[in-house]
């Protein structure tokens, strides 16, 4: 015996949450830095500087990676 009805509505979205939810901007913004940080390496010459700015520029671009993938994965949903 069932407790709960079954639903007599089935309701689809193209998206987990409404729209307007998902906003590329911080993508850009981390991408736009990695842009910088790969500029200011090119003008560096300084080893340590060097290493430290290669290590901040992975964890920048895996985060540009990651709010990528969420609006991949969660805003675009058949039939986009």
């Amino acid at each position: 015996m069932r407790i709960l009805p079954r639903p007599t509505l089935v309701a689809t979205a193209h998206c987990d949450l409404p729209c307007g939810v998902y906003d590329p901007a911080q993508a850009r913004i981390e991408a736009e830095s990695v842009k910088a940080i790969q500029e200011k390496y090119q003008g560096n010459d300084d080893v340590d500087f060097r290493a430290r700015a290669v290590e901040i520029k992975e964890q920048r671009s895996d985060l540009v990676k990651h709010h990528l993938w969420v609006l991949w994965t969660d805003y675009f949903k058949p039939p986009h």
